[in-house]
């Protein structure tokens, strides 16, 4: 039988992101969308793991996304976090975006965190918003475990219904409470990009019940689904999706509208991984 892809850049990476590590083994990781890569300076960083460093690794070519594995501690846990992620829009085959969560479940992971900037369909919603992933639709038309199933990692077929893991939404919940920041709830629709969406494009999203709208973090949620992680998101809503924007969508607009809200997931991270030393 044919191996599934990346089997050996997966383990190679695995075993040189180990040795880097040390004796730390984080069990959560946290993935930085567009805009968040600040949070890691807020950690407590003890060791910095460029990806260039890891043999085969796929690396971002969006400019503010820094490319690197930071492992230290936030807010009292051990915790790994991607500065910087990679997409299909770049070019790269939706297989190889099962790399990272992959390589992130060998050496130990067992939560992960995602982060993303997003536009908004809802009115109610604004700029700054905060919204909890409670499902997704994705709409690519990509799945990163297409091809050979990775035995070893999870089964030919998996159920997704609770892909967005229930217990770490109520931890979510009760961080907002704790942090004092309001938390929407919705459906994350991910499309390819990298152009923003059309306004027709966008209704149909809205009649198909999505809440907000991106490029990322569907593939990441799948694969760690997939190989049996708790899995939460948070979206950082940047703009009102076209047709809804009364201004032009650009990339800029959404570094600018993440770097105003920034204080705010940061609480609401921080309020997370506090509770979860109790956990």
């Amino acid at each position: 039988m044919t191996n599934p892809p990346y089997t050996e850049t997966i383990a190679a990476c695995a075993e040189a992101l180990l040795d880097k590590m040390g004796s730390g083994r984080p069990k959560t990781a946290l993935v930085l969308g567009s805009g968040l890569g600040p949070f890691g300076e807020d950690m407590d960083v003890e060791t910095v793991v460029p990806y260039g460093d890891l043999p085969g690794f796929p690396q971002s070519t969006v400019k503010d996304h820094k490319g690197r594995f930071l492992i230290g501690r936030a807010a009292g846990i051990p915790l790994i976090c991607m500065q910087g992620r990679v997409h299909l829009y770049e070019g790269y085959p939706a297989s190889l975006l099962a790399v990272p969560i992959r390589v992130l479940k060998s050496i130990g992971v067992e939560t992960l965190v995602l982060t993303n900037a997003a536009g908004s369909l809802r009115t109610d919603m604004p700029s700054g918003s905060l919204m909890m992933i409670t499902d997704h639709i994705n709409l690519s038309g990509q799945n990163p475990l297409i091809g050979p199933n990775a035995d070893n990692f999870g089964p030919r077929f998996h159920d997704v219904t609770q892909a967005w893991t229930p217990l770490l939404q109520e931890a979510l919940l009760e961080a907002a409470l704790e942090a004092g920041v309001t938390l929407h709830r919705g459906v994350y629709l991910q499309v390819s990009g990298p152009n923003f969406e059309t306004p027709a494009e966008i209704r149909a999203f809205g009649r198909m019940g999505a809440d907000a709208v991106g490029m990322s973090t569907v593939p990441e949620a799948l694969v760690a689904s997939h190989a049996g992680m708790a899995v939460a998101g948070i979206s950082l809503i940047t703009n009102l999706a076209a047709g809804l924007s009364p201004v032009e969508l650009t990339h800029t607009e959404t570094i600018e509208e993440a770097a105003k809200a920034y204080a705010r997931i940061k609480a609401l991270l921080m309020a997370f991984f506090a509770g979860r030393t109790s956990a």
